[in-house]
C-alpha cells in the first residue's frame, strides 16, 4: 500500500485492513489466480468459470488491483499480475488460505474476534472459546489437522532452502530435527551436504511416512532415520546440532523450558542447538513477527520473541545464545552452545 500522507489515513488504513485481507482470502478460495493462467478474462468468463456475481466480482477485483493483486486491461478485463501469481495453487495459494482459516472449519475467525480477551486476560481466546489448546483441538479434528499441516507445508517448501543455506550445517556430520515434521528441511540440508547424516524426530504418528525425504531418489536411505517420540520428554542423544523450525514460537516459556532443557540433556559438550524462529527487532521498524505475534496471542500460548528474549530463555535451560543468522526468509537461526 502507498505510505499514508495523513495520521487520519495511517489509522484508517488500519480500521479497514481486514475487508482487504478478507478480499484477499476469498479470491484465493475462489481460485481466480489459476482461473487466469492461462491469461486475461472478461469479468463474466471469469464470473462463469468460479461460480461467483459477475457485477460483485468485479468489485472485488477492482479493490485487489489497487493494491497490486491482478490488473485491469483497457478493455475492463483481468489479467495476473507478480503479486496474484503467488494465490495459484502450488505456490502460495495453501499458505494463504493457511492465513485466512487456519483451522479451516470456521472456529478461527471467532477467535482472533475475541482478540480483545487475549489482550485483557493473557489466554488464548481459542482455548477460552474451545476448551482445550489448538494443538488438542486439530488432534481432535483430523480434517483441521489437515488443513493446517498443508498450509504449514506450503510455507515451509519456501523457507527450507533458504534456512539449510543459513544454518551453515556442513560443519555437522549429524543432525536431529526436532518436530521436523515430514522432514522437508532435513532433505534440503542432506541435498546440500552429502557427507551428513539425520534423525527426523517427531510424534510416531508422523514421522511414520516422511514424505518429504522419501520423496528425493537422491537421498540414501542409509543417510537418514526417523525416530518416534515426545520432544517434551526427550530427543535422540549424541548429535552434532539439534534443529528447532518453528516450534518454540507455539508455545509459552514453561513448555519452550521442557523442550530446551530435553535438547540440552541430548546434546554433547560440543553440540550445537540451531532454533529457526523469527526474530522480532526492537523499536518501530515493521516486521512480520510483530504482526504474527497477535495471531499466536489469540491462538496458542505461545508468542514470537526478541533477541534478549531468547538469550534468556536458553540460559535458564544451560543454554547460551551464540549466534544469530539472518536468512532470506522471516525466520532467523538462533545458534546456542552448552553454557560452561
Amino acid at each position: 500500500m502507498p505510505a499514508p500522507s495523513h495520521p487520519v489515513e495511517t489509522v484508517m488504513n488500519l480500521a479497514l485492513g481486514y475487508l482487504l485481507s478478507r478480499s484477499l482470502h476469498v479470491a484465493t478460495e475462489l481460485g481466480l489466480a489459476d482461473h487466469l493462467a492461462a491469461g486475461p478474462l472478461s469479468v463474466g468468463q471469469l464470473a462463469r468459470a468460479s461460480g461467483s456475481h459477475a457485477p460483485s466480482l468485479r468489485r472485488l477485483l477492482r479493490c485487489l488491483a489497487a493494491q497490486g493483486v491482478f490488473a485491469e486491461d483497457i478493455d475492463g478485463s483481468f489479467a495476473n499480475t507478480p503479486a496474484s501469481q503467488l494465490l495459484r495453487q502450488g505456490v502460495m495459494r495453501d499458505g494463504v488460505l493457511l492465513c485466512a482459516e487456519v483451522t479451516g472449519d470456521g472456529s478461527w475467525w471467532n477467535a482472533v474476534g475475541a482478540l480483545r480477551q487475549s489482550v485483557q486476560s493473557g489466554e488464548p481466546a481459542f482455548e477460552r472459546q474451545h476448551g482445550m489448546g489448538f494443538f488438542d483441538y486439530i488432534a481432535r479434528h483430523p480434517e483441521c489437522s489437515t488443513w493446517f499441516d498443508r498450509g504449514m507445508a506450503n510455507f515451509a517448501s519456501a523457507e527450507d532452502p533458504a534456512i539449510a543455506e543459513a544454518g551453515d550445517f556442513g560443519r555437522f556430520a549429524s543432525v536431529v530435527d526436532v518436530g521436523g515434521g515430514q522432514g522437508g528441511l532435513l532433505a534440503q540440508v542432506l541435498l546440500r551436504h552429502p557427507a551428513l547424516r539425520a534423525t527426523l524426530f517427531d510424534q510416531p504418528l508422523v514421522v511414520q511416512q516422511p514424505a518429504a525425504l522419501a520423496a528425493h531418489a537422491a537421498l540414501a536411505d542409509s543417510r537418514w532415520q526417523v525416530q518416534g517420540g515426545d520432544f517434551f520428554q526427550a530427543v535422540p542423544a549424541g548429535a552434532d546440532a539439534y534443529v528447532l523450525k518453528r516450534i518454540l514460537h507455539d508455545w509459552g516459556d514453561d513448555a519452550c523450558l521442557r523442550i530446551l532443557r530435553a535438547c540440552r540433556a541430548a546434546m554433547g559438550p560440543r553440540s550445537r542447538l540451531l532454533v529457526v524462529d523469527a526474530v522480532v527487532p526492537e523499536g518501530n521498524a515493521p516486521h512480520p513477527a510483530k504482526v504474527m505475534d497477535i495471531l499466536m496471542m489469540a491462538f496458542a500460548t505461545g508468542r514470537e520473541r526478541t533477541q534478549d528474549e531468547f538469550a534468556a530463555l536458553l540460559a535458564r535451560a544451560g543454554l547460551r545464545l551464540d549466534a544469530v543468522r539472518g536468512s532470506a526468509s522471516t525466520l532467523s537461526v538462533v545458534e546456542a552452545v552448552p553454557s560452561a
